[in-house]
């Protein structure tokens, strides 16, 4: 006999953990199903994000960056140091209780939502005998009127070169380098792979990054784009540009890749770990979205419209699954969503105002649109810079690479973008956000009263010389 709820949720990642919350604290009667194990084989939700990604990866950048400071710039504040080591087993354990912390609160939250959790693969198997659908997790079969997909993404390996997790290594593998290796290789240089090249750097590996296309982190505002550049380069992250990449050998010694650079020159690279990072594909596999006569892309990734609506009444997706960026904080407003169109709401997700963020030092983070798609649209706007050379927090805290940049509309003055590279822009981006959703003027933002010192002030700056009126540059 199937259990019968009236939201079933496939996938407790931040998408489908968050809808099944919402959902349920709506007055829904909700399951969660989701597969992930940890070491003792026990559930692990979260998806990627919690266990192979955005957590676990910002913890050891955290660890590595501490590492630098003791190395490097503690002697500048006075601290001396002697015989500096890095326990990597001991980093890696770090990390690996942050994730079983953030693990064992998202089975708590499903407690205290009273959401009830199914530990394996769900996957559809066909019509409900009296209407909705019938999902299987095991040899369970639960039945709903309502499934939400959030099933997340995995990592795209490059063809012939399949992911060991040893020596050719995806996200997963980057966070479980035992030991640091003397030399690594990237391929791409995405957010995954800048990530874990920075962590690995910081602790005294010899990092080459060789990316496909000609412009470094193209979808980044130029100006900044090439900042963070140059400031990786100066930390001795070796990046080649408009490199094709051949035949890739993985032995007990290492990894060879042979390339060809940008000018035609044939090159290979000995690495001890090559970690692949050219994007991530929808996880589909496993669903069984023929059973119900689900649409699929060409990518995998489930069809769906503006609201989250696939083609069958009652199932919905959210998250990397569909379109649109692979973000977590983006599936979790696409969880939130869904829940509320299903209780009848007016859900609404603005993907004009969705934050990106890439955690390497200098952190990089923008929110809507670049100066070359300014220029592109033929949009008149108006730019402000102002560097965090001149900041006075920035000095006190030793980091003053990187500026804060403001695009607005040349007419208008509505804030259009705003893009940074510097000390915690992962933090600094939300006031942007913010003003962006309220459709504020970069006026809006100078005449605002921010704490001094603060990093905030480079904001306020930033706004303040998109009229040519800063006060301290």
């Amino acid at each position: 006999m199937s259990k019968s709820f009236d939201v079933i949720v496939i996938g407790a990642g931040p998408g489908g953990y968050i809808a099944a919350i919402r959902a349920a604290q709506l007055g829904f009667n909700v399951a969660c199903i989701d597969d992930w194990k940890n070491h003792q084989g026990g559930p692990a939700p979260g998806g990627t994000c919690t266990n192979v990604g955005c957590i676990p990866s910002k913890a050891l950048l955290q660890s590595s960056e501490h590492y630098e400071h003791a190395g490097h710039a503690f002697a500048d504040h006075g601290i001396g140091l002697k015989d500096l080591s890095i326990d990597v087993a001991k980093m890696l354990a770090r990390k690996n209780q942050i994730v079983k912390q953030n693990n064992d609160g998202i089975l708590y939250l499903f407690k205290k939502n009273k959401v009830t959790f199914f530990h394996g693969r769900g996957s559809f198997a066909g019509a409900a005998a009296g209407g909705g659908f019938e999902v299987a997790v095991g040899d369970e079969k639960l039945t709903a009127r309502q499934v939400v997909v959030a099933t997340g993404s995995v990592a795209r390996a490059l063809p012939g070169t399949p992911f060991d997790e040893e020596r050719v290594l995806s996200n997963d593998g980057a966070l479980r380098i035992g030991a640091v290796p003397k030399k690594l290789g990237l391929i791409g240089s995405g957010v995954i792979g800048l990530e874990m090249g920075s962590v690995w750097r910081r602790l005294g590996a010899e990092v080459t990054v060789l990316e496909a296309l000609p412009t470094f982190l193209g979808a980044v505002d130029e100006q900044i784009a090439k900042e963070a550049h140059k400031a990786f380069t100066k930390q001795g992250l070796k990046i080649e540009l408009g490199v094709k990449v051949g035949t890739i050998k993985s032995g007990k010694a290492g990894v060879e890749v042979e390339y060809t650079d940008a000018q035609g020159a044939a090159h290979q690279l000995a690495v001890d770990k090559l970690i692949v990072s050219i994007g991530r594909v929808p996880n589909t596999q496993g669903l069984n979205a023929q059973a119900v006569g689900l649409a699929l892309d060409e990518r995998g990734a489930v069809v769906v419209d503006a609201e989250c609506r696939t083609n069958l009444p009652g199932v919905w997706a959210v998250g990397d699954v569909v379109r649109g960026p692979m973000l977590a904080h983006k599936a979790e407003e696409e969880g939130v969503a869904v829940a509320e169109r299903i209780a009848g709401q007016h859900g609404h997700v603005n993907f004009d105002t969705i934050p990106w963020v890439i955690y390497t030092s200098p952190e990089i983070a923008w929110v809507g649109q670049t100066e070359q798609q300014l220029k592109a649209a033929g949009r008149a706007y108006k730019a402000g810079v102002f560097p965090f050379m001149a900041n006075g927090r920035a000095r006190a805290l030793g980091d003053t690479t990187g500026m804060v940049k403001f695009l607005a509309d040349a007419a208008s003055d509505e804030i259009l973008g705003v893009h940074i590279v510097g000390p915690m822009a992962s933090e600094l981006i939300s006031e942007a956000v913010v003003a962006m959703e309220f459709k504020a003027s970069a006026e809006d933002i100078a005449r605002i009263c921010h704490a001094h010192p603060s990093l905030s002030e480079a904001t306020k700056e930033a706004a303040l010389a998109v009229d040519k009126r800063t006060l301290n540059f």
